[in-house]
């Protein structure tokens, strides 16, 4: 676990583990609302080569729709977002946002519990990954 997240190395290949990834998401009720292809956007927009690396932006609509309510400025920080990189050993690092740590900027009680409970699904999510 780094300051920020979870982290799972894979012994897989870029594309399989993308897969694996939203899969694993999938299973714990979230969905990926967005996939920025970040090796493409910076071989397009400054013509400079990066390994591959994709951020997916996932969110889990019953958890997003009760911590709105509680907190609309929360909305700044949504979605959880999850990398999956190409690492030099051939594999695979994928970094999951804690949702812990994201939500401390927000001063409401009401928070706290929500993010408690996403961040278990998402805790699930990356032990599925190293299982």
């Amino acid at each position: 676990m780094s300051e920020l997240g979870f982290n799972v190395r894979l012994d897989a290949d870029f594309d399989d583990a993308v897969a694996r990834v939203t899969a694993a998401l999938k299973q714990e009720g979230f969905g990926v609302l967005t996939e920025i292809d970040v090796r493409a956007t910076l071989k397009q927009k400054l013509d400079v080569d990066f390994r591959p690396y994709k951020i997916l932006g996932a969110c889990n609509p019953p958890f997003a729709h009760r911590v709105l309510s509680a907190a609309p400025e929360v909305g700044l920080l949504l979605p959880c977002n999850v990398t999956v990189a190409a690492n030099e050993a051939g594999g695979v690092d994928v970094a999951i946002i804690d949702p812990l740590v994201m939500f401390q900027v927000v001063n409401n009680d009401a928070v706290k519990p929500i993010a408690q409970a996403v961040r278990e699904k998402l805790l699930r999510v990356a032990a599925n990954l190293q299982g």
